[in-house]
């Protein structure tokens, strides 16, 4: 790849990406100044990846690895925190979470059981229904075989609806 077509793959994958991104590390680290500094960090690791001799083979889930792994590594330097519920907002892109959860709950309840999970459950639930992430999309995120993420997620679902009755 040239630099002129790495500069226009970049520009255009920031442009599609960037604010599913800096949601995802928004729910993680409820700041507003730390998401915007962890965001433009993902991308500066990811501007300096494209241009290494190593191909990246999935750019989507390699930016959200960088992210965990920086969200991660945020909060080893400091006390760990729950997200907040009130800084979950969850779209209607997927009907099935409604359905799966609970039907006749509404979305405060959800944003708040969701608080209230593990955090591998919520990163499952934030990659899977909000920003739509195939199954081995997250696979390839967490490094964990496809039949395991899809545990996970059954698992997160069963924890919000364990929350929620």
């Amino acid at each position: 790849m040239t630099d002129k077509s790495k500069k226009k793959f970049f520009s255009e994958f920031y442009d599609d990406h960037v604010s599913k991104l800096y949601r995802f590390v928004y729910l993680k680290v409820s700041s507003k100044e730390t998401s915007q500094d962890l965001t433009s960090e993902v991308f500066l690791r990811f501007w300096e990846q494209l241009n290494s001799p190593t191909e990246i083979k999935n750019p989507r889930a390699f930016i959200y690895q960088i992210a965990r792994n920086l969200v991660i590594d945020y909060y080893r330097k400091k006390e760990p925190q729950k997200i907040q519920p009130e800084l979950i907002q969850i779209k209607d892109t997927k009907a099935d979470l409604k359905q799966e959860v609970l039907l006749e709950s509404d979305i405060k309840d959800i944003e708040t059981a969701l608080s209230k999970i593990p955090d591998e459950y919520q990163n499952m639930i934030i990659w899977y229904y909000l920003d739509e992430f195939s199954v081995s999309e997250i696979a390839d995120i967490t490094g964990k075989t496809e039949n395991n993420v899809r545990v996970i997620i059954h698992r997160a679902l069963s924890a919000l609806r364990s929350i929620l009755l």
